[in-house]
Formats: C-alpha cells, sequence, structure tokens
C-alpha cells in the first residue's frame, strides 16, 4: 500500500519534539497549546499507523520507527532551511567591504558618507578599520585604502592621492611665525612606519627650524587620529596629513599658519580580483578619485 506523506505541520511538530524531548517545550517553541502538539502528534501516528513516541509522565522518548523518522526530518529540515537561506542571500543586498586606517575612516570617509550616499544611492559600505595591511583575498575584503608606495607591479592598485605632511594647530593657539612654537606644545604621533623617515619634530626642525625647538617634550599618542583631536581641541601643534585635516581646515577648527610641508607617501585603492562588486568597485572608485582631489 502506498501512503501518503504526513502533512509538513505535523512533521514540523514531531521533529521539534524529538528534538527537545518535550511535549511541552515543543509547544513553548512553536508557540501552541501542548494540547495542540498532541493533536498533531496523534494525526501523525494515525496516519503512518504506528507509533513514534513512547509516553511517559516524566520523559519522552522515540521507538524505533520515530528515530527513523527522526533521521530523515533533521536531513530534510536542515536542507530546507539551507536552500530558504540561499534564497534570502540571493534578495539580500551584500554590502562592499572596505578596509582602511582608522584615520582615513575617521577623517575623510565619515565626513563625505552623506555625499556618498546620495551620488552613490545602491552601494552599501561595510568598513574594516585597521592600522596593519589586510590580506584582502584570505579575508574576503573588496577593496582597500592603503597608505604607501604602490609596486608598478601590483596591477590591481590604483593610486588616488599624493600626501604631505604640514603643521596645523587650532585658531585660538595664534601660532603665527616659528618663534611661536617654542611656548607652545608639540604633540607627537609614535610608531608612524610610512612615510619613512617619518615626517616628526626632528625633521620638521632641522628643514624649518627654529633650532632651539625642544622637540623631545610634549604629548605623544600612538595613533594619528588622537593626535589630530588633541590639536582640534587645543591642546598643542601636530604634524599631520594633509588629506587627514583637510576637513577640519575646512570647518575652521584647524589652521595651517605655515606654507612648509614634509613629504609624505601616497594614497591608493587595492582591488580583490575575486570580489563579486565588480561594478560596485569601479563606481566607487571613480567616485572617491574624484572626491579626493577636489
Amino acid at each position: 500500500m502506498k501512503r501518503r506523506l504526513p502533512p509538513l505541520g505535523s512533521l514540523r511538530v514531531f521533529d521539534t519534539v524529538a528534538r527537545l524531548k518535550s511535549f511541552k517545550l515543543a509547544a513553548e517553541e512553536i508557540g501552541v497549546s501542548p494540547t495542540a502538539i498532541s493533536h498533531q502528534i496523534k494525526l501523525l501516528e494515525n496516519q503512518l499507523m504506528v507509533r513514534v513516541f513512547e509516553r511517559s509522565p516524566r520523559h519522552v522518548k522515540l521507538t524505533t520507527e520515530g528515530n527513523i523518522l527522526y533521521s530523515a526530518t533533521t536531513q530534510a529540515f536542515s536542507l530546507l532551511k539551507t536552500a530558504i537561506a540561499k534564497i534570502d542571500s540571493q534578495h539580500t543586498p551584500v554590502p562592499l567591504t572596505l578596509t582602511a586606517t582608522t584615520a582615513f575612516i575617521s577623517f575623510w570617509l565619515v565626513p563625505h558618507l552623506t555625499l556618498l550616499r546620495e551620488q552613490l544611492p545602491d552601494i552599501d559600505l561595510l568598513f574594516h578599520a585597521n592600522d596593519n595591511v589586510v590580506d584582502i583575498e584570505s579575508a574576503g575584503v573588496d577593496l582597500a585604502i592603503r597608505y604607501g608606495f604602490p609596486s608598478e607591479e601590483e596591477t590591481n592598485s590604483h593610486p588616488i592621492f599624493k600626501d604631505d605632511f604640514v603643521l596645523a594647530a587650532s585658531p585660538s593657539l595664534r601660532i603665527n611665525k616659528l618663534e611661536d612654537l617654542l611656548q607652545t606644545t608639540l604633540i607627537h604621533t609614535d610608531g608612524r612606519r610610512i612615510p619613512d623617515p617619518s615626517p616628526d619634530w626632528n625633521i620638521w626642525r632641522s628643514q624649518f627650524g627654529p633650532k632651539e625647538l625642544a622637540v623631545s617634550h610634549g604629548l605623544h599618542f600612538t595613533d594619528e587620529v588622537h593626535s589630530i583631536q588633541s590639536a582640534i581641541a587645543g591642546q598643542g601643534v601636530v604634524i599631520a596629513s594633509r588629506l587627514m585635516i583637510r576637513q577640519a581646515i575646512k570647518d575652521g577648527l584647524l589652521v595651517c599658519p605655515f606654507p612648509y610641508q614634509l613629504r609624505g607617501a601616497t594614497y591608493y585603492i587595492v582591488e580583490n580580483p575575486s570580489s563579486q562588486h565588480t561594478n560596485a568597485i569601479k563606481y566607487f572608485r571613480q567616485w572617491i578619485e574624484t572626491q579626493i582631489n577636489k
């Protein structure tokens, strides 16, 4: 005799009871009454003409036939969940993942987010802040914005901005001449690896002066974000990437009192050749190349 498959609802109830070994817990998980659970199990057993559970006041145990059925429902519902997740993933936008330094994200990308959303509304971005170089292929990252000197052999890298370093301070400090630095706190960014040698106060003094500048004193930070924030707060003068302080200068939070500059490196984009976001990467690169050079 050929049997019809039991209703999916009854199989779902059975699978839940078998997994939790409890009619009560199954009822709570599904959101129905224990009586409704019992009714579905009874319907299932009547259709199969076998018992699937041995019941007692203290426990629920699968019968031999119940174990056979549970082995099948476990696989079936697992496959269904996988299929539903796959369908959802095809209709759920996957964000374009971008890795960059904390400073670049904080001082350049974040101030431009409104404009980015207006001009590229269909691109969702996931920012991954990391001051170390990330292997974008193994990390599953779509593109990276890096700072340094890209090799000509890197066919998937594109220079976007040549940087330099300048002295910046809050306008409240009223730095007008080099000698004013002698009475001002120097803000240091320690551990800067690029460019080499680091554009620090030693190099500033040797190139621009004043010769009496006590370059070993002042406030020391290991992160450029904190160095710049300290300068914005009026706590001293800082030597910082011109690009990183450009927005603060536009907003009147910082000024560059001198025309001098120290050599910097290049900001460049590295694209993941395995990314599924080929078009989004192209549009984003075109957008950032335009905006960063304005």
